[in-house]
């Protein structure tokens, strides 16, 4: 196991230009920059401070194994990007490519068969056989009323805007848990395909509202196909900075921030982080009834995750297997959900549940000529200190025998490396907090505003707000529109200050 080195960068200052702005984002994640450009694009003169050497948070690319090979180090799918209405309002503003695998999610089962998402409904319900008809039935009317479900969901909760029939029917299936779901389904193929989708979520597939993560990203990948950005992850971050930079914001690394004092003055200060980490920040000033609420904030299982360096693509039985982007390696259903009930229980599945992207399928600048990048992990209680290397292995070798002949070499990060490299990721939950029902409505409190906190100037913009974790933009989007309609800079209601 080996910490994370992130590449240097002279593309950006470590000392911001001038002492005060009319907003400082704290956090160069998706959402940090989300919120920037928002506030930039109307003119507001922004900051963004970030504590690493490497903007990014979730978004950043290096050579982990081998010098050629080069590994997203958390995100590498996109699934939300292409329905997300931050990233569709930059269309054609971001200087990059998106590239889409030919199958943007598979399951593989042990007989050779496979349970595959296209993007297209039709190639989905197709190969979906004696399933296929009622899948097709109950994702038509998903498809049509898309862009209503994604405006509706990503974001924080509030009466539908429109299609109100449309998005009912979308909450009476997305309340249920990946159980209820599946169970309107007879064959392995269709069931797998609803556990591997639900498992994004982290959460036992009996909870409720995981039905809801297997019909949004299911749904993302019929109508977007589940892209990645050509040259890795770090390449949206470069395009975003880039186009920050281009509204006369700026950008400014290695500049951790632990008080309020390291800030220039602003009218406004946006946290891209989680709510301990602000609570450590903001003590004092935040009202100390509003920081034991953030105190109760929870956070979920971590992750243990391998980037491999291969000599060859990933042998997968099925060779549809070897067309996607993503892999969801655990079996059938029932296998599936049980380990992933174990880690609620505490323990570390013998055959875990391995979530594994294989971008170089489809973009051959990730490695050498001829060869392969590829990561995979699985999910294990907090604190967990067990080698899970060889069980995810294993797993990959069930399905893919010859698997672990292909291995040139490998990175390993544990729970802990994750949560060095970002504090965002608390004992390495990725997601910033548990996605769970009460956190979906209380993230990270119960409030009618939750991106404001009792302070005029103070704002939340993180995963751990709504919509929550997913590489959209969407909480630094609405986080940022709270702060213009609060502080309007025709009628100046706050002065630049320094706490």
């Amino acid at each position: 196991m080996t910490s994370i080195s992130l590449p240097r960068t002279d593309q950006f200052a470590e000392t911001p230009s001038r002492n005060n702005y009319d907003a400082v984002v704290v956090g160069s994640g998706p959402n940090g920059l989300s919120a920037a450009i928002t506030l930039a694009e109307v003119g507001w003169r922004v900051l963004v401070m970030e504590a690493r050497q490497t903007p990014g948070g979730g978004l950043r690319t290096a050579e982990l194994t081998e010098p050629g090979f080069h590994h997203d180090i958390c995100a590498s799918i996109m699934a939300f990007a292409p329905v997300s209405p931050f990233f569709r309002h930059l269309e054609g503003k971001l200087s990059l490519d998106w590239v889409r695998p030919a199958v943007p999610c598979a399951h593989p089962l042990d007989d050779g068969r496979a349970g595959l998402l296209h993007d297209s409904l039709e190639e989905t319900a197709r190969q979906l056989s004696s399933d296929g008809e009622r899948f097709r039935r109950l994702m038509q009317s998903f498809a049509q009323h898309s862009e209503a479900i994604y405006q509706q969901v990503l974001g924080p909760l509030r009466p539908p805007q429109s299609h109100p029939l449309a998005l009912a029917r979308f909450g009476w299936y997305a309340i249920r848990s990946a159980q209820s779901l599946a169970n309107r389904f007879q064959t392995s193929e269709a069931r797998g395909l609803i556990a591997g989708i639900a498992a994004h979520s982290g959460l036992p597939l009996t909870a409720p509202t995981t039905s809801a993560v297997a019909l949004l990203l299911g749904l993302s990948g019929l109508k977007g196909g589940w892209p990645v950005v050509k040259g890795g992850a770090q390449q949206l971050t470069r395009a975003l900075c880039e186009h920050l930079q281009s509204l006369g914001g700026e950008v400014v690394i290695n500049s951790p921030v632990r008080s309020l004092q390291d800030l220039p003055a602003s009218r406004a200060v946006l946290f891209d982080l989680v709510p301990r980490t602000v609570i450590d920040i903001a003590r004092g000033t935040l009202p100390d009834r509003y920081l034991r609420r953030l105190e109760k904030f929870r956070h979920g299982p971590g992750v243990w995750k391998v980037d491999w360096a291969l000599s060859d693509p990933i042998p997968w039985q099925n060779e549809s297997c070897r067309k996607a982007g993503t892999v969801h390696v655990g079996g059938s259903f029932e296998e599936l959900a049980a380990g992933e009930q174990s880690v609620w229980d505490g323990t570390s599945p013998h055959a875990p549940f391995v979530l594994l992207t294989q971008p170089s399928v489809c973009d051959d600048t990730r490695a050498p000529d001829g060869q392969h990048t590829a990561w995979g992990y699985c999910r294990v209680p907090a604190g967990n200190t067990i080698d899970m290397t060889e069980r995810i292995e294993a797993q990959i070798e069930r399905f893919a025998p010859g698997f672990r002949d292909c291995i040139r070499a490998r990175h390993v990060t544990t729970p802990s490396d994750f949560e060095s490299y970002n504090a965002n990721y608390v004992q390495g939950d990725i997601a910033a907090g548990v996605m769970d029902w009460r956190q979906a409505f209380a993230r990270p409190v119960v409030s009618p505003c939750p991106y404001a906190t009792p302070h005029p100037r103070l704002y939340l913009c993180s995963a751990s707000t709504p919509p929550g974790p997913g590489i959209h933009g969407m909480g630094g989007y609405h986080a940022a529109k709270v702060v213009l309609k609060r502080i309007s800079l025709e009628r100046i209601a706050l002065p630049y200050v320094r706490e």
